[in-house]
């Protein structure tokens, strides 16, 4: 088999480093129920070879190039129906993933926040993902409020899973080397099925306030609910990046309530 040439449009940035790449498979939790585990954008297989030998999981391949899912064909010939040639954000999970399922992966960082709402979206079936993205990219998911990494991302994220820092990666260990670090996360589906609020509200509100996160979110938020409406609850005074995602559905609420006068 000849080795696939990483494309530069593609964002692909080959791992090389094999105890990297048997970290981050060991780094799924199977805290959550599920049988299959999705992995995107397997490239030469570096993961794929740790993850085909588990046998508590049936393992997927997503690829989107063409050459990457020729090689991994010829490499893993026992997949069948089960290595996609495809782009996984226009991916139909419902179509091949039944019931609960992970995903792990050297994410693209160019897709990076793409892939990340693509999950938040199918929310209720993706349990867990563990992966690699860009190092300000994954401090951002795991962002605590107050600091000024935390922003949009990492409220939606929060709001639905719980978030770990696991490990960061230097640019040696990849072909070719990106000219950025990188950073293994770990998402786990927390308790909540739906938020108490009004979810498309809470979306608005969140992305008004750090849409203008500087200023206060009296402010911020008038092209969600006019200021003449708001009263003087203490949220207001603040800016976004000072509220929790707790906060932030307790300001959602309030917003309702006002709006219903």
């Amino acid at each position: 088999m000849s080795l696939v040439k990483a494309k530069k449009h593609l964002g692909q940035h080959f791992l090389t480093d094999k105890n990297i790449a048997g970290r981050i498979v060991d780094s799924l939790s199977r805290t959550t129920a599920y049988t299959q585990v999705l992995e995107v954008g397997p490239g030469m297989g570096i993961l794929s070879d740790f993850l085909v030998k588990r046998t508590d999981f049936e393992t997927w391949l997503i690829d989107i190039d063409e050459e990457s899912y020729t090689f991994l064909q010829e490499k893993y010939p026992d997949l069948g129906k089960r290595l996609i040639n495809g782009d996984f954000l226009q991916l139909d999970f419902s179509a091949y993933f039944p019931d609960k399922f992970a995903i792990i992966g050297n994410f693209p960082y160019n897709i990076s926040s793409q892939i990340l709402f693509k999950v938040l979206d199918n929310r209720q079936q993706v349990v867990e993902m563990v992966g690699m993205f860009q190092k300000e990219v994954a401090q951002r998911c795991a962002a605590a409020a107050g600091s000024k990494e935390y922003g949009i991302l990492s409220v939606f994220l929060q709001a639905y899973y719980h978030i770990d820092y696991l490990f960061t990666v230097k640019p040696g260990t990849f072909n070719p080397p990106p000219k950025v670090h990188s950073a293994v996360i770990r998402l786990l589906r927390n308790e909540v099925e739906a938020l108490p609020c009004d979810e498309k509200l809470f979306w608005r509100v969140v992305k008004a306030g750090f849409n203008q996160r500087r200023k206060t979110l009296r402010n911020a938020l008038s092209v969600v609910l006019p200021k003449d409406k708001m009263d003087q609850h203490t949220y207001f005074e603040k800016r976004a990046e000072q509220l929790t995602v707790a906060d932030f559905v307790a300001l959602t609420l309030h917003l309702q309530e006002l709006a219903a006068r």
